[in-house]
């Protein structure tokens, strides 16, 4: 049977999911979307590659990031999931520019544990203060780990090709 409990607290909507038969298309989430893997196995792919979050497993989705997903197999799956609008994570974080998550699985007991309390306090309806402690702590965990590229220093030197480029365009530029 698949079973599916969405609740909301905090600005931060908690996801409980039990799935044996049950496939999600491709979609996209305009929210960071933070889980854990239960049990059995998370089969999905992401930007052109099979992924497969094992029991344990922290799966972090970047928003806009197209993803499908389903049970690895005839066992099931049980995951919790966390999504969170890019603002709210940006203003807990102290950041003004996009955080991108680099790994989309990755197996770290401490963020494990953080993603869990927070879900299930969302899940089980406590108090907002609580949920919103939570979600610092969670956030914490993802900034002291090197679980997120910064953007910043690709796009400095994006923008720095782009000066040379509009700065030299009556010049053709050749490859050395």
């Amino acid at each position: 049977m698949d079973k599916f409990i969405y609740k909301k607290s905090a600005g931060i909507t908690a996801l409980s999911a039990s799935m044996t038969d049950f496939t999600y298309k491709k979609h996209a989430h305009q929210e960071y979307a933070i889980g854990v893997t239960l049990r059995g196995i998370q089969h999905y792919n992401l930007d052109g590659s099979l992924h497969l979050s094992y029991q344990n497993g922290v799966m972090l989705f970047n928003p806009e990031q197209a993803h499908d997903g389903m049970a690895h197999d005839e066992t099931g799956l049980d995951y919790v999931m966390l999504y969170i609008e890019p603002q709210l994570l940006l203003e807990v974080i102290e950041k003004k520019d996009i955080v991108r998550f680099s790994n989309p699985i990755v197996y770290d007991y401490r963020l494990e544990k953080r993603i869990l309390s927070l879900a299930n306090a969302i899940l089980s309806e406590k108090d907002e203060i609580l949920c919103s402690e939570l979600l610092l702590s969670l956030t914490d965990s993802l900034v002291q780990t090197d679980f997120s590229t910064d953007f910043k220093k690709d796009n400095a030197l994006i923008r720095k090709a782009k000066d040379i480029l509009h700065t030299n365009l009556e010049n053709v530029l050749k490859l050395d």
